[in-house]
């Protein structure tokens, strides 16, 4: 099969027996559709999770993540650069790094993790990719028995007649050939060799006679192992993946699953009129389900049409009674407006006034003057004292909505008793995806759940929900936007009724795409002293007997350095984040970024373990890295012990004991902006930066650790979902 290691496997005799008993080959078309292509399989493989998929698109899933893993990267990288995969940084190659000339050569790292199109679980193909995969022979033959069948009118010509070829009657197992009955029996003479090879009814599915194991391509199928539920060799038992597993006989596995498979035909055949009556009893639930929902949503319409009628009579009357006030304040504007006209001149009291001081009887004169002169104060003193005879505002009138829009918010079907779900925040956390987990008191009594996700913008704007259906109480939320918060909620549901929306969960993303290494356990790894795990996503620090051992042949005093570890993967552009957890009891770790040149320089520096002068964080012999202040330099390194941060000393900010610990955070984010030289330290559990500076990324950065003492170093694992675990068949 195109180079894969399934060009050596099995081939089982292509027989044209019926296939199973009364069903006949043609109904069992669904069985036979790729759930990636939804075409016929060619060529099929089987996944780790037992599903088959066309050897062509699982390459086409994969070269897909491929080309999405890459725009990712790129869009996010500062819209110029992917993160480059680079070898660890060894002696020899750290000094090719750093050789005038000389060219990097990177390779961008290809997933090897996808989706199974049939039930949507990860599958993990593992170092062999596509062809650590066994070929399903069975099904292609399943396939090819379909395809003869739905063209029964063409023949399949024979492939040695001279033109024009005849149609062919038998097909050579070992030859891979269909012949006529006259070039068979020239090809095949009998006693010779080739007589005794197999031969079946004409076909185009040819298929080598043995399986062959992928991960040992000379050695032969001839076990089965019961945990992983695939075929092996003895070598994969002997010292392989497999060494620690129960494996029985392919004979044995070959019979218990033939039996099985037999037991559960016949049992599924014995009931096909209960099938039948079921099938029934399904279509009249849908009819039934058809008319119920019609009269849910006749219901929902009545019941939204009240609400329609109350909002448009408080509508009526609130907008009657901002109408009034607004005819009686306008009533009073009107009135002041008058009076004011009347003091003007020629008009009005003042006209009237004038024309009293006309007046030459003296009894006449007093006698008018004094009222009028009354109403002049008075006008005088409203003059003096200006005040509007009502208010323009209608802040008093403002309709207050907040808690009924609220509710209608939580507008849902009425929940029957179906208690509200809780998001267990302390399980939640995002990184390169968010993993969102809950708790429900009536699990069982809930079919499903609904998760709910929305971006949070700075000027809040109300996003759309994000709705996903999950089966269980968690789930992993992936294609998230880097350096924003994200606001979670979740749902129950049985049958067609839903609990009310569980209280909301804000999660912040990291400000830039996730950065995935291990330890290197090659450059600089100092075993005596530092252990690592299988994984080598942990490590621990051991230097505790050792440095006794040394303290008492030195009798002087004896004087501990640091031991380096750092990443496997190398960054020269974009933006990158990545975490760790320090273990609480670590005396000292510290943790950062350093340049190619950097660590070439403290890893090969000798180390005088006897002076104390030498630190070996600070890159010189200086004795103390507090009197220079470099704004950028090839790394930058904060230090955490005693269930402390210790923020590193600025000449820019308070130097203060008090100012620069802090509480140890959990988990520690670091991000790294290598196209604007900058690092920044996070606390992972509120997405906080507590500490940034310039360093200077014109070198190859690395993630760096050091420890000294007893500590340990846990790298943040990506959260993934968790593989599909596969039943007990035997």
């Amino acid at each position: 099969m195109e180079g894969d290691a399934s060009d050596s496997q099995v081939r089982g005799g292509g027989a044209t027996a019926p296939l199973f008993l009364q069903v006949t080959i043609k109904n069992i078309e669904k069985e036979l559709i790729c759930p990636a292509c939804k075409e016929l399989f060619t060529h099929p493989l089987i996944l780790p999770c037992q599903h088959s998929v066309c050897h062509k698109c699982v390459k086409e899933l994969l070269l897909s993540l491929d080309d999405s893993f890459n725009d990712v990267a790129s869009d996010n990288s500062s819209q110029s650069s992917p993160r480059l995969r680079l070898t660890s940084p060894s002696m020899d190659k750290i000094d090719k790094i750093n050789r005038p000339g000389w060219k990097r050569n990177s390779l961008t790292p290809r997933p090897t993790t996808f989706p199974c199109p049939g039930c949507e679980h990860d599958v993990d193909l593992g170092e062999r990719g596509v062809s650590g995969l066994f070929r399903n022979f069975t099904l292609e033959t399943i396939v090819e028995r379909y395809r003869q069948a739905a063209r029964a009118a063409t023949a399949i010509m024979c492939d040695l007649c001279k033109p024009p070829p005849q149609e062919s009657t038998k097909s050579c197992m070992d030859c891979s050939a269909s012949y006529c009955n006259e070039c068979f029996k020239i090809y095949h003479p009998w006693g010779t060799v080739k007589a005794q090879h197999e031969y079946v009814g004409p076909t185009t599915n040819f298929r080598p006679k043995i399986l062959m194991c992928p991960e040992h391509e000379t050695e032969r199928i001839n076990m089965y192992c019961e945990l992983c539920r695939r075929p092996v060799c003895h070598l994969c038992k002997l010292g392989g993946n497999h060494s620690n597993h129960r494996v029985t006989t392919m004979s044995s596995a070959y019979k218990t699953l033939k039996e099985k498979l037999s037991k559960d035909i016949d049992f599924l055949i014995s009931k096909e009129s209960q099938v039948k009556s079921q099938i029934s009893e399904l279509n009249l639930l849908m009819k039934e389900t058809e008319c119920n929902g019609e009269r849910a949503k006749e219901e929902a319409l009545i019941h939204f049409e009240k609400l329609f009628e109350i909002l448009e009579d408080r509508k009526s009357s609130v907008l009657k009674a901002i109408d009034a006030s607004k005819k009686l304040r306008l009533d009073k504007f009107h009135t002041q407006v008058e009076e004011y006209q009347g003091l003007l001149e020629n008009s009005g009291l003042v006209g009237y006034a004038q024309e009293v001081l006309k007046e030459t009887d003296q009894s006449c004169f007093v006698q008018t003057a004094k009222q009028l002169h009354l109403r002049i104060q008075k006008a005088t003193e409203s003059l003096k004292n200006f005040r509007p005879a009502a208010q323009a505002s209608f802040e008093d009138y403002v309709v207050n909505t907040s808690k009924q829009t609220e509710v209608l918010g939580e507008l849902s079907f009425f929940s029957s008793g179906i208690d509200i779900p809780e998001i267990n925040e302390e399980q939640s956390k995002v990184y390169n995806n968010a993993l969102i987990n809950w708790h429900h008191p009536e699990k069982d009594k809930a079919d499903s759940y609904v998760l709910e996700y929305r971006k949070i913008t700075r000027d809040e704007e109300m996003m759309p929900w994000n709705e996903v259906e999950v089966h269980g109480t968690s789930k992993v939320v992936s294609s998230l936007d880097s350096n924003s918060p994200y606001a979670f909620r979740v749902r129950a549901y049985r049958g067609s009724i839903c609990s009310p929306c569980s209280r909301e969960l804000v999660l912040h993303t990291p400000p830039a795409p996730v950065f995935s290494f291990l330890f290197d356990e090659k450059c600089g790894y100092n075993n005596e002293h530092l252990l690592l795990n299988l994984k080598r996503d942990r490590v621990e620090s051991r230097a505790g007997f050792n440095v006794l051992l040394a303290a008492e042949r030195i009798q002087v005093g004896y004087y501990t350095s640091l031991d380096y570890i750092i990443g496997d993967v190398g960054m020269t552009k974009g933006k990158h984040f990545w975490a760790c957890r320090v273990e609480p009891y670590s005396y000292l770790v510290k943790v950062g970024v350093a340049s190619s040149d950097k660590l070439q320089e403290w890893l090969r520096s000798p180390r005088d373990v006897a002076s104390p002068r030498y630190e070996q964080d600070s890159g010189h012999d200086s004795g103390s890295e507090d009197a220079c202040f470099d704004s950028s330099q090839p790394f930058t390194l904060v230090t955490i012990g005693m269930k402390k941060f210790f923020i590193p000393k600025s000449p820019t900010s308070s130097n203060e004991p008090k100012n620069r610990v802090l509480a140890m955070p959990t988990s520690i984010g670091i991000f790294l902006d290598c196209d604007k030289g900058k690092v920044s330290f996070y606390d992972m559990d509120h997405m906080k930066c507590l500490y940034e500076r310039q360093v200077d990324c014109s070198h190859t950065m690395y993630p760096a650790f050091a420890l000294m003492g007893s500590g340990g170093i846990q790298l943040e694992e990506p959260i993934t979902a968790k593989y599909l675990e596969y039943e007990e068949d035997m």
